[in-house]
């Protein structure tokens, strides 16, 4: 399948409803104070790159965003269809994220996800990240995986 994966803004129904169905998989699965998704106005913001990967019809499959802080980038709103997984596209779009960000400067990448989330976790791992503490505002949640990389 040929993807492609471009900054794109998420203020668009297609990339709306993936978000919305990142929101309807996550929020069921841990208490509403372990939630820690990004709102969309958040997303807007000049300091955050939205990328999104299509198929050659165009079909919004993922998308994932980092917000390029002073210290570090955060990943968040990372997601791909179930249809579409298995075929590397979350793993084009944390590297086209993270190219993106180091051209800005950015070294240090920073994540929380949750602990059930095991596909996820595997592919951070796969790509480098390693379990840390809490950053950031974040508090320590018994829901929750930290991981950074740093560098490469």
């Amino acid at each position: 399948m040929s993807v492609a994966i471009r900054f794109e803004s998420p203020v668009q129904p297609d990339v709306l409803a993936l978000i919305g169905e990142l929101d309807a998989y996550q929020k069921p699965l841990y208490p509403l104070e372990s939630f820690h998704g990004i709102d969309l106005a958040a997303l807007a913001q000049p300091n955050v790159l939205f990328a999104v990967a299509r198929d050659a019809r165009g079909l919004a499959l993922g998308c994932g965003a980092m917000v390029v802080g002073d210290e570090h980038g955060e990943i968040k709103r990372m997601y791909t269809r179930p249809q579409a997984r298995g075929q590397g596209i979350a793993r084009r779009l944390l590297d086209t994220l993270e190219e993106r960000a180091r051209e800005r400067g950015c070294t240090v990448f920073r994540l929380e996800t949750g602990y059930l989330q095991a596909e996820a976790l595997l592919l951070y791992a796969r790509c480098g990240y390693q379990r840390r503490g809490p950053f950031g505002d974040y508090t320590d949640d018994p829901n929750s995986v930290f991981m950074e990389k740093v560098g490469g």
